[in-house]
């Protein structure tokens, strides 16, 4: 484009960009660009994380294995860390507190030492959570990868050390009288629900845990305050027996108190049905799909925010 001056001269000027006037989402949308790091839809999300499964699996394994390396005995503190608990428990509760009643030993010590694995299994999950964002921002910042992959896969290594657990337990269970049988296949969905909760209880606290950090420090209390309200050293129903019903049924239908109880019920000849509540497998379910899928898509919409600020 030319024009000419007031001495007779030609100027000469640009012609206008066929860009002006777009806002900046105009532009991006024009050129093909997109806001790097944004959530990807949920449905491509899952895509994105199973695709990511190998390195869940490998990243499990290598915390699991690293979890002791510098202590002598290893991974038997998998095993020594909650026989020890389950015996200060039975110290304090059994024979001090006589927490055992309506109980004979045979059966108080396998609940006891179930218990205590079994709440340990959702307790080392919710901490290994809490802290799966904050405590790994390194990795965070450096890599592209779907952020639900380390509390998963947390969570995962959690499971794989109850695994490695349960062979002790199967001792103590055979060793008081409680036998291999049919009941103990119900293990296998038992866990199978309580790694799903666990799982989605994580993904809550990672997502909590990465906006305020100092939530690592309070929830020890949290769960502490859990495990004593869940019935982990005594039974609910017998220990309460004298209070309001309502009180005991609301401490059995918490989510650790179920997933125990069907444990227990698995493993102990001498602890029936009539020590689990009403619909205690549809309460199991709903508690797991409820915080599985509510805490993937609760984690999910906070994906492009992780390792930020």
């Amino acid at each position: 484009m030319s024009e000419t001056t007031h001495d007779g001269t030609v100027a000469v000027t640009a012609a206008p960009s066929p860009d002006e006037g777009l806002t900046a989402a105009e532009l991006a949308a024009k050129y093909g660009l997109s806001v790097s790091g944004a959530r990807p839809s949920l449905v491509e999300y899952v895509r994105q994380l199973w695709g990511r499964r190998h390195f869940i699996l490998a990243f499990s394994q290598a915390k699991l294995t690293a979890q002791y390396s510098q202590a002598k005995l290893g991974q038997l503190w998998q095993v020594a860390t909650p026989l020890l608990n389950a015996a200060v428990y039975f110290f304090i509760f059994g024979l001090i507190l006589h927490a055992s009643r309506g109980m004979s030993r045979d059966v108080y010590i396998p609940f006891l030492v179930t218990g205590v694995f079994v709440f340990t299994f959702t307790q080392s999950s919710v901490m290994s959570g809490v802290r799966a964002i904050s405590g790994n921002l390194g990795l965070v910042r450096a890599l592209h990868f779907p952020r639900a992959s380390l509390p998963v896969s947390f969570s995962l290594q959690q499971l794989q050390q109850l695994l490695f657990s349960m062979i002790v337990l199967f001792v103590v269970a055979i060793g008081f009288g409680s036998y291999p049988g049919p009941a103990w296949l119900l293990i296998v969905p038992v866990l199978a629900l309580q790694f799903l909760f666990n799982t989605g209880l994580a993904l809550i606290v990672a997502r909590m845990g990465a906006k305020t950090p100092d939530l690592a420090q309070l929830m020890p209390f949290v769960l502490r305050t859990w495990m004593y309200a869940s019935g982990v050293m005594f039974s609910i129903p017998v220990m309460l027996r004298d209070k309001p019903h309502w009180i005991a049924t609301l401490l059995q239908w918490n989510p650790a108190a179920i997933y125990m109880d069907l444990m227990r019920f698995a493993l102990i000849d001498g602890y029936g049905a009539e020590n689990l509540p009403d619909h205690v497998w549809a309460a199991a379910g709903g508690w797991a799909a409820l915080f599985a899928v509510g805490g993937f898509v609760y984690f999910w919409k906070a994906e492009e925010r992780y390792g930020r600020g």
